[in-house]
């Protein structure tokens, strides 16, 4: 169902429902970021770079998740009021809870740009000492700075004494094999007032490679000297993972990037996973181009027509991934310009594809066009 038209009436329908069920919601097991309440177990959108846009956050926030954030914004790019960075602070009142993620390697850039998101009145503020890629970290911003603990303290430190906002981290577990000091890491940035830490099981060095290793992760939810909230990150592809890493590894949450890009029912699955312990049907042929479809009139009423229908083409595969003989179908998306030629072809998926049943496949994750999907 579209959230969208019920936008205006959101304030009241919230405050109807907290008086109706706040003595119920006391006893219920949460997980709490500062003030701000989320379930058991909160499924979280990453940041991700080209693809967390307001229009991709509405497909997974009508598919389950709990807690979603921004595009990653550069405190620099804030700061000289750049048009893009600026764009980037768009967020809806029926996304909340949703953090805006913000990066840099200057403590006075990242202390400005942080009052500058504290206008916008997102629910928190999240910063970004994860991103591998070189653009980013070879700046000393991003993944960069964890070469020097003591410059990321700083910074961090610098962030909170600048806002009234909840303050969150997201990081790697170090800057390479030799340097894996996430344990260090967290136990400093908590001193600092950090509210909750997502944390990516690789090193910078990794990238994207291999498998991520959560063991670390697991020993930093267990120390007993942190309390704040741990969310786990990285290869979470699949309902039967995140129930074994939640297990395994006590994490308080998990955070999903890559695997929620053109399959947002991942969080659905995940939460019916959690309550049932079986597994939902996949998205039907005709679901899944339905989202397609939601995903695209939202992108170009955000964006425009032009922009909205040349980013969309990064979406076409993921949600039709599976489908035998698609390629054709993919390569003419690829080269439209109007709405109503993509939904014809989108159509014509669905009519074609209607007796196709799906079957559940593992995601593929795979480097999404060298952005951050951490």
């Amino acid at each position: 169902m579209d959230i969208l038209p019920y936008i205006e009436s959101f304030s009241c329908r919230k405050e109807q429902l907290q008086q109706r069920n706040s003595e119920t919601d006391r006893k219920l097991p949460m997980v709490k970021i500062d003030q701000i309440e989320l379930p058991d177990f909160p499924l979280l959108l990453a940041p991700m770079e080209d693809v967390s846009d307001p229009p991709f956050r509405v497909v997974c926030k009508e598919n389950g998740a709990d807690l979603m954030y921004t595009e990653f914004i550069s405190s620099e790019g804030l700061i000289r009021d750049a048009i893009k960075s600026r764009r980037k602070l768009d967020i809806f009142e029926y996304e909340r809870p949703v953090g805006i993620q913000i990066f840099g390697g200057d403590e006075e850039s990242l202390a400005l740009a942080a009052k500058i998101v504290d206008v916008t009145n997102p629910d928190l503020l999240d910063i970004n000492f994860g991103c591998p890629v070189k653009k980013v970290a070879g700046k000393g911003a991003g993944a960069g700075v964890l070469k020097d603990l003591d410059l990321m303290v700083r910074l961090t430190d610098a962030v909170v004494k600048a806002t009234r906002l909840p303050v969150t981290v997201k990081t790697r577990l170090g800057w390479d094999e030799t340097s894996k000091n996430i344990e260090e890491v967290a136990e400093r940035l908590q001193d600092v007032g950090i509210k909750a830490l997502s944390i990516h099981g690789r090193t910078r060095a990794q990238m994207y490679k291999g498998e991520a290793d959560w063991t670390l992760i697991g020993k930093v939810k267990n120390n007993p000297r942190i309390n704040i909230p741990i969310f786990g990150n990285g290869d979470i592809d699949s309902p039967q993972k995140a129930v074994e890493y939640k297990n395994r590894y006590g994490v308080d949450g998990v955070m999903i990037g890559r695997a929620a890009i053109g399959y947002p029912w991942i969080f659905r699955e995940i939460k019916h996973y959690i309550q049932t312990g079986e597994l939902m049907a996949p998205p039907s042929v005709e679901e899944r181009v339905q989202v397609c479809r939601q995903h695209l009139r939202k992108s170009i009423e955000w964006k425009g027509p032009i922009v909205g229908i040349n980013e969309m083409r990064r979406h076409y595969a993921n949600y039709l991934k599976g489908l035998p003989g698609i390629k054709d179908y993919r390569n003419r998306l690829v080269t439209l310009k109007t709405m109503e030629e993509v939904e014809a072809v989108l159509d014509e998926v669905a009519i074609n594809y209607k007796d196709f049943v799906m079957e559940r496949q593992q995601i593929e994750l795979v480097n999404y066009h060298e952005n951050c999907p951490l």
